[in-house]
């Protein structure tokens, strides 16, 4: 489960990307993300970003009989595999038979919240990572004759190839030249997703979505970088838009994979998203 953005301190955490960071409980079900959450969200006076707002524990007032608006983006599901829009299905009807009320709504392809994340997110880590230098943070790389020497095999070192590689995209978008053509043009994407998103909840008290375009891929299966962060699709909106959301385990597929869906709730509003997600988890995963 991931809290709205500013509902949980980032206080202590490794920034990856400063506007983007949401850090959430990982549980074995919706009651234990509700009272896990409750113990690590509120305000932070250490942390800017922290919300200043009035604290209402969710778990002691868990609802799963509240009767919601649950909107599903019809175009969002044509891109993804079969197993999932099966388990996408599943979720809706057992949402209908849980009393919800579905509503049909279309929104920009996830592509645009692709394109425009991975341009913020690696803006940013380039930045946050550039402290990371050997000098007073981190590990030092032993040998170098000179500073630069030492900043070189203390970040060859230390990062992954992943890592080297989003802070190299990073480095690009924010360069001189490229700054306006790619990392203004994503923050001007990134205010019409959280828009959208707006729209869909003047009508809705949820939407569901899918989790990843395919199910869970086996260990070492998935090696090309760019097919990974296209796994990011139904994601990566959520953390630019600062939202709410929680992903719930609904069916498997014939070879024993797991297909997950996550529900994504208004700004603050995490009381109504656990709610659904309580319902939706009766209703499916226990059945399944």
């Amino acid at each position: 489960m991931k809290p709205t953005y500013g509902r949980v301190s980032r206080w202590g955490l490794g920034a990856y990307s400063s506007s983007l960071d949401q850090i959430g409980p990982m549980t074995q079900n919706v009651e234990d993300a509700a009272i896990l959450y409750d113990i690590i969200s509120g305000h932070d006076r250490r942390d800017s970003t922290s919300a200043d707002m009035e604290y209402t524990p969710v778990a002691p007032n868990l609802n799963p009989d509240r009767k919601l608006t649950v909107a599903v983006v019809d175009n969002y599901i044509k891109e993804a595999d079969a197993d999932v829009q099966s388990a996408y299905e599943t979720a809706i009807r057992a949402l209908e038979a849980e009393g919800h009320t579905i509503v049909h709504k279309e929104m920009m392809g996830a592509k645009y919240d692709i394109a425009a994340y991975y341009i913020v997110a690696t803006a940013e880590a380039s930045a946050n990572l550039s402290r990371y230098d050997g000098v007073r943070y981190g590990r030092r790389a032993e040998g170098a004759k000179d500073l630069k020497e030492m900043y070189l095999k203390t970040r060859s070192e230390g990062f992954g190839e992943e890592v080297k590689r989003r802070i190299l995209l990073g480095s690009f978008v924010l360069s001189s030249g490229y700054y306006d053509a790619y990392y203004l043009k994503a923050q001007k994407v990134r205010h019409l997703i959280k828009d959208e998103f707006e729209k869909v909840f003047e009508e809705a008290d949820l939407i569901l979505s899918p989790v990843a375009p395919t199910p869970a891929f086996k260990f070492g299966e998935m090696a090309d970088p760019l097919q990974m962060y296209l796994s990011d699709a139904y994601t990566v909106g959520v953390n630019l838009a600062g939202l709410p959301a929680i992903s719930l385990p609904i069916k498997k597929t014939a070879a024993g994979l797991p297909v997950g869906l996550q529900l994504i709730g208004r700004h603050f509003d995490e009381q109504t998203l656990f709610d659904g997600a309580l319902s939706l988890e009766r209703a499916v995963c226990y059945n399944s």
